[in-house]
């Protein structure tokens, strides 16, 4: 394996070496011709990416990689969303992150074995900070592929209002039924590797516990988290247009509105208290995210936010090596008839 720490707003990723050469997502659409030259460099051509989920910090690179030659795999829900064109895919419209059109030629399912590189894998679906969100599972090696479901620093945000007030529960019982493998390595697509398997899992146990305490909360810390990231991808937005763009956001509207609050009150707090806490920076009339980050150019933000709903083809993947559990190739059930 090749492991590529990454900065936001990409996400760390993952390369498996092998007969059947895969990437473990696909970082940021701003940087996806590094992804793929970084992947051509250390495997030549790469047979499969899998997507922890669909974010897009995690599927930039997929279409680069599909035209490629490269088949894309995801969890089950967000392939058959993929497939069915939904509007709202990879939330990347409600979130407002670009992601280039993409489509998904083998979905997920909880157990499912695939061979990665030289070595099976298994599916373990972790719902939560996304429905389709899934993790990998080595367990010979005992080593564990987390996504966004933690890092060395927190655990990923939830959305009560699109996937329901239960969501910060359903991240919770995913946590623990990962922590129940006792993996011997995490890798999480944000941060470092931890270097305490068990002790990351009891700290990101205690955190998500406390978002399911407090719905508020929640909602407060994924707001924060869609800002920042929104400030990264833009080199900081100008601080006259701060809350006129946070009005127009879905995702803030929704928020207010958990939270009792007007979306005019809810930006001018966010932006209040992230200016405060030095989670953002005002610098040269503009405001800009203080995390580490990666500048973006401009072009790939005129990407279509849509996602991979507006796909319009469809590279040719490769199947050889992709297996189910009983270790049968698997026919393409995402394969929509009117794809052209």
């Amino acid at each position: 394996m090749t492991w590529w720490q990454r900065p936001f707003p990409d996400a760390n990723t993952l390369l498996l070496h092998g007969r059947q050469p895969a990437l473990v997502d696909s970082g940021f659409v701003g940087h996806a011709e590094e992804t793929a030259a970084w992947a051509r460099a250390h495997a030549g051509a790469v047979d499969l990416v899998v997507n922890t989920h669909w974010h897009s910090d995690h599927v930039g690179a997929n279409a680069l990689l599909q035209a490629g030659g490269a088949g894309i795999a995801a969890g089950a829900p967000e392939a058959e969303a993929v497939s069915r064109r939904d509007p709202g895919c990879c939330a990347a419209e409600y979130l407002d992150q670009p992601v280039a059109p993409y489509t998904v030629d083998l979905p997920l399912d909880d157990g499912q074995m695939l061979r990665l590189g030289d070595a099976d894998w298994e599916v373990v679906r972790s719902p939560g900070h996304t429905p389709g969100h899934l993790a990998l599972w080595q367990p010979q090696e005992r080593i564990l592929v987390v996504g966004d479901a933690l890092s060395d620093y927190d655990v990923g945000w939830v959305n009560l209002t699109l996937d329901g007030p239960g969501t910060a529960a359903t991240a919770l019982a995913s946590l623990q039924r990962m922590a129940d493998l006792a993996p011997r390595v995490i890798l999480p697509s944000h941060g470092p590797v931890p270097g305490e398997p068990a002790a990351a899992f009891a700290a990101a146990l205690r955190r998500a516990e406390r978002l399911v305490d407090d719905p508020a909360g929640a909602v407060w810390y994924g707001a924060r988290r869609i800002f920042a990231f929104a400030l990264m991808i833009r080199d900081g937005i100008p601080a006259d247009a701060i809350e006129p763009y946070l009005h127009a956001r879905a995702w803030l509207t929704d928020a207010a509105r958990l939270l009792d609050l007007t979306p005019e009150a809810l930006a001018h707090e966010l932006v209040t208290n992230m200016l405060r806490s030095g989670a953002v920076l005002l610098r040269d009339g503009r405001l800009h995210a203080a995390a580490d980050h990666t500048p973006v150019a401009a072009e790939p933000l005129r990407v279509p936010t849509r996602g991979p709903g507006r796909a319009r083809g469809r590279a040719e993947r490769r199947t050889e090596g992709i297996r189910s559990q009983s270790g049968r190739p698997q026919k393409d059930p995402c394969r929509p008839t009117s794809a052209k």
